[in-house]
């Protein structure tokens, strides 16, 4: 067991004490809520509640159980059937990533991923980062598919870690939402954090990190658009948060309000967005790192039905 100990900053003042406990911490949000239920949050020498609200300058205290690091083992890797790869040098491999995998282990996760493809296909990838997901320098959802670099040396770590933090890569999605946007292209510019109530989600939020998403409309539908996006941040969720926030969320994009029957007609068991291009200066080289990626069978067979109007 361990006891963290630290006064509360001015800038978490009536926070709630989940949600300030995963940013003081570096946590997460559940973590933390499972923390303060267990009574192992102490503030002002009082127990508190995960909903209780955090007071500026008072001493905090948290009981961490001592646990060991979550590795990846590369003798229990698991190959990735559809796992393709778009690119690959003695620094970077840049994957075409299927649907319903996820980019590394995480707790709670206990099917395929892109770093345990890359492991059973023989691929060395750098060493930097945590254990679980050593080389990963940028991520996509589970439920989305498309391109994603994966850092093979440890200048390709760093030097892309910069880039994507530095906001040089253009990354391209294609999604198709529900309606029609208006104006047709725009840009959203809104900050994201997590969902004030439901910890699974994310939300357009006052306080949250700023979030710019551009879009332009590439071919309308009846009951729907496709949209070719580019990100000019890279928040958790951003472009499904986006889109449902101006009333066009992804379509088969249950989580953020899709409309289910919609869905159903269009046989999608998943939103629609792919990450459709990937462009970046080689880490090494400087040459310029071009990739692009079709949008896989599901998606292009809700294309062909949306433009048949079903």
């Amino acid at each position: 067991m361990t006891l963290r100990s630290l006064p509360i900053p001015e800038g978490l003042a009536d926070e709630r004490v989940d949600a300030g406990l995963a940013r003081l911490l570096g946590i997460s949000r559940t973590k933390a809520a499972e923390l303060a239920q267990s009574g192992a949050v102490v503030m002002a020498g009082q127990e508190v509640g995960k909903s209780d609200r955090l007071v500026a300058g008072a001493w905090l205290e948290v009981e961490l159980l001592d646990e060991a690091p979550q590795t990846f083992d590369p003798e229990t890797a698991e190959p990735v059937p559809g796992l393709r790869i778009a690119y690959e040098d003695e620094d970077l491999v840049i994957v075409d990533k299927p649907v319903g995998v996820a980019a590394h282990p995480s707790p709670g996760w206990t099917g395929l991923t892109v770093v345990g493809g890359l492991a059973a296909a023989g691929y060395r990838i750098s060493t930097s980062g945590a254990a679980e997901r050593q080389g990963i320098v940028h991520r996509l959802d589970v439920g989305t598919s498309g391109l994603m670099a994966v850092a093979k040396s440890e200048v390709a770590y760093t030097e892309l870690k910069r880039a994507f933090k530095e906001r040089t890569v253009d990354k391209v999605y294609l999604a198709v939402v529900q309606g029609h946007p208006d104006p047709s292209s725009g840009t959203i510019d809104a900050p994201i954090d997590r969902h004030p109530t439901s910890d699974y989600r994310w939300a357009v939020v006052a306080e949250g990190k700023p979030s710019i998403t551009h879009y332009e409309t590439v071919e309308a539908f009846p009951h729907a658009s496709l949209l070719k996006i580019h990100l000019e941040t890279g928040r958790t969720h951003q472009i499904r948060v986006h889109m449902s926030a101006v009333r066009h969320p992804c379509v088969g994009d249950l989580t953020y309000g899709a409309d289910p029957s919609l869905s159903a007609k269009l046989g999608l068991e998943r939103q629609w967005l792919h990450a459709a291009e990937l462009s970046f200066m080689h880490p090494r080289t400087g040459v310029k790192v071009s990739v692009s990626s079709q949008p896989p069978a599901d998606l292009e067979q809700a294309l062909t039905r949306l433009r048949a109007a079903f």
